[in-house]
């Protein structure tokens, strides 16, 4: 078995994901969607924190509309070098850092607050453990968070291994598109 780097991770997902057409993005995230919606812990769910996608990541737009009319959903917002948690509305989004929309407003709540936390990354393995982009921020607010954590993903992005590194915070469940 080869163990790649994060680096390598990152630099071969990318190279994939240039490929994705718009109509496999939104087909990915309806599967996602459905898959979701089926399990126990997102119809016990009341508080969830989800994020906003960027252009490379599997798309969440769907979501956040769908879910937003029966659910509390947060979204994080940067701030230094962390992740602080908003409630959702479309009307305060805002362009923040790394050009991510998140919400506005001084009402943070606390990393307890979501009982279920919908997670993006480069790339899961087979147990939970995620890429990211390198910064740590979602390591850093996952080490706070007592919720079930998803992990969503393109079917692509799930890789057969990596080293994790100490700080990094696995996912429970990974859910991706077909």
């Amino acid at each position: 078995m080869i163990i790649m780097d994060k680096k390598a991770v990152r630099s071969s997902i990318k190279a994939i994901k240039r490929t994705l057409t718009a109509e496999q993005k939104v087909a990915s995230e309806f599967a996602v969607i459905e898959k979701i919606e089926q399990l126990q812990q997102f119809r016990s769910a009341q508080n969830i924190l989800l994020y906003y996608s960027l252009p490379d990541e599997l798309p969440t737009v769907d979501m956040l509309e769908r879910w937003s009319k029966v659910k509390n959903i947060y979204l994080p917002r940067v701030k230094g070098d962390d992740l602080e948690i908003l409630k959702y509305d479309k009307n305060t989004l805002q362009t923040g850092a790394f050009n991510i929309s998140e919400p506005a407003g001084e009402d943070v709540v606390s990393p307890e607050v979501p009982d279920l936390v919908i997670v993006p990354a480069v790339a899961f393995d087979k147990r939970g453990n995620r890429v990211g982009r390198g910064k740590g921020y979602y390591d850093r607010l996952l080490a706070g968070v007592n919720a079930f954590k998803i992990g969503v993903c393109y079917s692509f992005q799930v890789i057969d291994d990596f080293e994790p590194e100490v700080h990094d915070v696995p996912v429970d469940m990974v859910v991706c598109d077909f």
